[in-house]
């Protein structure tokens, strides 16, 4: 049967905001035909308790900034809110569609069913779907002997160029005539909020700095709560959206670092890049971690939540100054460091004896960079039930006194207590009611006593974690997940 309908190409955005270097643009646009770029507000992952506002936020001016760079070629992001198979079924209306280009996203168990569903759905409608890989990640793959040489040839390859023929882009005309057929989202977002803003243009910026000078205190700062706020690069939700690609900012660090006098701050950045790559096929390779242990060893491992502790962590208000203050920081601006990260995750799943699972959702909300293949692994990680990994239970005084030892990030972010001397302001509970007086200060008032004892707690979780190690079932998922998951090289 013949149609009068034009043929285009879709390419459908998700976790990839680029133009550059993005392997489903450019493999539809090399086919020479007419191309759609789309991107849709999936209801489902909307309302999915994973997400929150400032993700939503974040896409929002990221697709702003990419129709910014869109307007040379006179086209822009078809942005609609619906679901994916029912944008391209009202697409199907004006158009014929025989080619749909995405990349394979690793994401949580929504996402991978509804891939599923959309491909039921290409199928039925006699529409190839290419899914192109992503950062380096194999799907299907049951080991690593070969991940290693892959993703090297991967990283290898020049980053791809943005070249649309001439009018190949659906232009802004025809893509506003399709906009009555669709529920069309408003793109407006807060302008003071204080997040890191979204696109491309920015995340570049934050690449720029770091490679031109900021680069150099990397590894001095990486595991300071304050100094890392400029010592780490900071491009971290530019890679978990996509604005920036791993392997472009792979080959801008290598071509750096051959020219560069200090090239050890960039090694360590180049590896922290790849270790990216790793734990995202890990999570690609196990999905069932976004629910349960990946160590089905840990299953018996039974812990009570307890609603108190839930809300006194989430909310910054354990007695604990440094925990309180990453909270709080968290929450304020959606960013940590990695090592404050797992410190709070240590202190929520070992000294209040909480399961990982009751940490996730607040998590992946608060985190700007919200990378479901780095959240799962690390969260499991630093519960210490993968049975593999050594047990790190932190200290968050000892953390404190070392990583922020003049107190500057605690008392910024718990402001309650600025007016305390450093020694205090570290652990405010070992004042006594004289020094209490004399600061004006009240323990249990103006700053809540800590909710557990420290040590008692850490050895009761130490001995109840090392115990289980030697389960069977334990040592046994260990040699299985170590056999699917080791490097070979």
């Amino acid at each position: 049967m013949t149609t009068n309908k034009p043929l285009i190409n879709i390419v459908w955005l998700k976790r990839d905001l680029r133009l550059v270097d993005n392997e489903a643009i450019f493999d539809a646009l090399a086919t020479g035909e007419r191309t759609l770029l789309i991107y849709t507000f999936e209801t489902m992952l909307m309302e999915d308790d994973h997400y929150s506002a400032r993700h939503w936020n974040f896409i929002r001016e990221s697709i702003v900034d990419l129709n910014t760079q869109l307007e040379s070629y006179h086209s822009k992001i078809l942005t609609v809110e619906a679901d994916i198979i029912l944008t391209i079924n009202q697409l199907m209306e004006k158009y014929t569609i025989r080619d749909i280009y995405s990349h394979q996203e690793t994401g949580i168990l929504i996402t991978y069913n509804r891939d599923k569903s959309f491909k039921r759905f290409c199928k039925n409608n006699l529409i190839t779907w290419h899914e192109t890989i992503n950062n380096g990640v194999q799907r299907g793959i049951k080991d690593r002997d070969k991940w290693t040489e892959q993703c090297n040839a991967y990283f290898e390859i020049e980053p791809l160029t943005f070249n649309p023929a001439e009018g190949q882009l659906l232009s802004i005309k025809n893509i506003e005539l399709l906009e009555p057929l669709l529920v069309i989202p408003s793109l407006e977002t807060p302008v003071d909020a204080p997040f890191q803003k979204g696109g491309r243009t920015m995340g570049l910026k934050y690449l720029e700095s770091f490679l031109n000078k900021r680069y150099l205190n990397y590894m001095f700062h990486i595991s300071k709560p304050e100094l890392a706020r400029t010592g780490c690069s900071r491009i971290s939700p530019y890679l978990a959206w996509g604005n920036l690609s791993i392997r472009e900012v792979y080959h801008k660090a290598y071509h750096l670092k051959t020219t560069a006098e200090n090239k050890k701050p960039l090694e360590a950045f180049m590896s922290r890049l790849r270790w990216q790559a790793h734990f995202v096929q890990k999570f690609e390779m196990e999905h069932t971690m976004e629910k349960e242990s990946t160590n089905s060893g840990f299953h018996k491992l039974k812990k009570s939540i307890s609603e108190d502790y839930k809300l006194a962590w989430q909310t910054g208000q354990t007695g604990y100054p440094l925990v309180d203050a990453c909270m709080r920081c968290l929450n304020e601006t959606g960013y940590l460091n990695f090592r404050m990260r797992a410190m709070v995750v240590s202190f929520f799943t070992h000294n209040l004896w909480q399961p990982w699972q009751a940490a996730s959702k607040h998590l992946s909300q608060k985190f700007l960079d919200f990378e479901p293949g780095i959240h799962y692994p690390q969260l499991q990680m630093q519960a210490g039930e993968t049975g593999n990994n050594m047990l790190r239970i932190y200290n968050p005084v000892k953390n404190s006194l070392e990583h922020d030892p003049e107190a500057r990030f605690i008392k910024k972010w718990v402001p309650e207590l600025r007016e305390l001397e450093t020694p205090f302001a570290h652990e405010p509970y070992l004042m006594t009611e004289l020094e209490q007086q004399l600061y004006n200060f009240e323990l249990g008032k103006d700053y809540p006593y800590p909710i557990v004892d420290m040590e008692k707690t850490r050895k009761q979780a130490s001995d109840t974690l090392w115990n289980l190690r030697k389960d069977k079932k334990v040592r046994e998922e260990r040699l299985r997940i170590l056999k699917k998951h080791t490097l070979r090289n």
